[in-house]
């Protein structure tokens, strides 16, 4: 008769080491890269288990990537807490979990009122193998037609409803943040 491998029972949660913060399946984490000068990586947890060793801990975790990691690279509209939700899972010790974070949808992230260093948001899945996004295609704004950076200062038309970008119609932000309402020049 041929041994079964036995399946090592699942943990509820960790506690990361050296805080008093809990993570459970389903929680983000930043976790230390092999470079310090690198940032941290961002995971969801999929899985917590022993890792054999007294103390041990694995975590299955499902990476996200930031534009610079993934195929063409960061571009103009890409937010500088933005990150791609990837097919790309992997196992790693526990030890390496820096703190929890928040992963937004993108959609939830340009609603808070205040960002703080933990929040960070996707809009878009990465397969990693063939460097292609999901969705593929994004609705743009304003004349230079890019999709919509929660970083940078766009104003709406009051007749058009249309947004732009004070840089795309000749204006600096310092003045676009003065204004009550704006009217492009397509509606004046």
């Amino acid at each position: 008769m041929s041994k079964t491998k036995s399946s090592k029972k699942a943990l509820k949660s960790y506690t990361i080491k050296g805080t008093n913060k809990i993570v459970r399946v389903g929680d983000h984490v930043t976790m230390r890269p092999p470079d310090t000068n690198k940032p941290p990586y961002v995971a969801r947890i999929e899985k917590i288990e022993p890792a054999g060793r007294k103390n041990d801990v694995k975590v299955y975790v499902r990476w996200y990537y930031r534009p610079e990691d993934s195929f063409g690279g960061r571009r103009r509209f890409h937010g500088v807490k933005e990150l791609f939700l990837s097919d790309h899972y992997d196992v790693q010790s526990a030890h390496a979990i820096e703190e929890k974070c928040v992963v937004h949808s993108f959609k939830n992230y340009t609603k808070l009122q205040d960002v703080a260093a933990e929040d960070y948001y996707y809009r878009f899945e990465y397969k990693a193998a063939s460097g292609t996004f999901t969705p593929d295609r994004v609705v743009v704004y304003c004349k230079c037609e890019m999709p919509y950076n929660p970083d940078v200062l766009m104003m709406q038309c009051e007749e058009c409803k249309n947004w732009y970008h004070p840089a795309c119609v000749d204006m600096t932000t310092e003045d676009a943040q003065k204004l009550e309402q704006y009217v492009c020049s397509e509606c004046s």
